[in-house]
């Protein structure tokens, strides 16, 4: 397949249109502005983002590959629904995986990583999670630091695929959590989390650094596995 490309003035290649339209199209899926369980109708998807059938379909391939989006056979494309069960798997799998990261990142530990790491930390405790407390409004930069401090807690883990699964499930828990944050706003110091995190990786005790870690996700999905309002019921049913 023909992949179209934007040069600038000097030449030089830049993304293709299908990567752009790609990044576009992921950023809106995470942040929950194609509802889930709607479907990606064609179309309206080409008139919104003012592109062509070739990179759309492309697009939409690859966010299939990342579980972003998915295929329905002769039906085209839907925002996959969301689910607590769903939520719950991701969750857990997520903890699995990233017990093994942080303890191996552990066991090979240099002062590059570990330097790295308490640099990520201390960028994004600087950072207000939210510029209004009393209104919610995504702060773009703490999220983007966010990522990185959760990144370079595996980075020095050894294994390539263990980091890209967890960027798969972290893209995962990124759009439900956006889901629900519009809507319900709690108290808890997440900055004091990360600190403590770290604290025990310095400490090199890598059970309490691993509780730690896995408390932090468990207690957001705790918050938003009782979100009435995103799901619409009781918080015992599914």
């Amino acid at each position: 397949m023909a992949r179209s490309s934007a040069t600038d003035d000097a030449g030089n290649v830049g993304p293709t249109l299908a990567t752009t339209l790609y990044d576009r199209l992921r950023n809106d899926l995470l942040a929950g502005r194609h509802q889930p369980g709607t479907k990606l109708t064609l179309e309206p998807l080409l008139a919104h983002y003012g592109v062509g059938q070739t990179p759309m379909r492309e697009a939409l391939n690859r966010l299939v590959a990342d579980g972003l989006v998915e295929r329905r056979d002769q039906r085209g494309f839907a925002v996959p629904p969301i689910s607590r069960d769903d939520l719950m798997e991701i969750t857990e799998t997520r903890c699995w995986l990233e017990d093994i990261g942080l303890r191996q990142s552990m066991a090979r530990a240099d002062a590059a990583w570990e330097d790295a790491l308490v640099l990520a930390q201390h960028r994004l405790a600087r950072l207000p999670r939210l510029p209004d407390p009393a209104i919610y409004a995504e702060n773009p930069a703490w999220e983007a630091h966010h990522r990185a401090f959760h990144a370079a807690l595996l980075s020095g883990c050894g294994s390539r695929w263990l980091i890209r699964f967890c960027q798969q499930l972290a893209d995962q828990w990124y759009r439900y959590r956006q889901l629900t944050v519009l809507r319900s706003l709690h108290e808890r110091n997440v900055s004091d989390e990360h600190a403590g995190i770290v604290e025990a990786v310095l400490a090199r005790d890598a059970d309490a650094a691993v509780e730690r870690l896995l408390r932090h996700y468990r207690r957001t999905a705790e918050v938003l596995l009782n979100d009435d309002r995103l799901w619409g019921h009781s918080p015992g049913k599914r």
